[in-house]
């Protein structure tokens, strides 16, 4: 009986010996996302997505309108829709917000087209950042280019009022000044955005006196 150690048979075995275990491709992969995720972030632009949508939707609705104001009403005429209490008219304002500097309409056009560049170039200061600034700030500036728009056409150069609603009284009447969507808009994004803004300082304010 042969006793001596069989050498190949050792070198044999270690040479098959397991290797050691490797990294699957899944666990590279969660390091790589860590590395990732550990990693700083740029900050992103404030997206303009809804801000344009909503801005284009108001300025549209505001040109229509008064296109088929132009269409049914002569200047200075009225329809009653609620008899004491609303009506459509086709009033001409050269003026600002409820008539304030009549007689000044190329002047407050350019006023109109600076507000608006500058208001498009500062929007970051405005909380753009959240949805409801930007539908908010998309009201106010779909509603300054349709007021614009009224301006500088020719064939216009005043701003088309048609909304008024009104109450009859013992006196006479007794109503809040015309106005059309462009006003409504500004008004109602201008609103919005100080709230926006209020709820973002207040929440601001709030984690400074939890963190402090």
């Amino acid at each position: 009986m042969d006793c001596q150690p069989n050498f190949q048979h050792v070198f044999a075995l270690d040479f098959h010996a397991p290797n050691p275990p490797s990294l699957s491709s899944g666990a590279l992969q969660a390091g790589n996302m860590s590395a990732t995720t550990d990693a700083p972030s740029a900050i992103p632009a404030p997206p303009v997505r809804w801000m344009v949508l909503v801005a284009v939707f108001v300025y549209a609705f505001d040109q229509l309108t008064k296109f088929l104001v132009l269409k049914s009403l002569g200047q200075g005429q009225e329809k009653v829709i609620v008899d004491g209490f609303f009506r459509f008219v086709h009033w001409g304002n050269t003026g600002a917000s409820w008539s304030l500097f009549r007689d000044n309409n190329t002047a407050l056009a350019i006023v109109a087209g600076v507000a608006l560049v500058v208001l498009i170039f500062a929007r970051k200061h405005f909380s753009t950042h959240t949805l409801t600034g930007q539908l908010a700030f998309g009201m106010i500036l779909g509603g300054i280019a349709g007021n614009f728009t009224d301006r500088v056409i020719p064939s216009r150069q005043h701003v088309i009022d048609f909304l008024r609603f009104y109450v009859d009284t013992a006196n006479g009447e007794v109503g809040f000044p015309a106005f059309n969507v462009a006003d409504s808009g500004i008004c109602v994004g201008v609103a919005l955005l100080f709230w926006v803004t209020w709820q973002t300082e207040r929440a601001a304010k709030n984690s400074c006196k939890v963190q402090c």
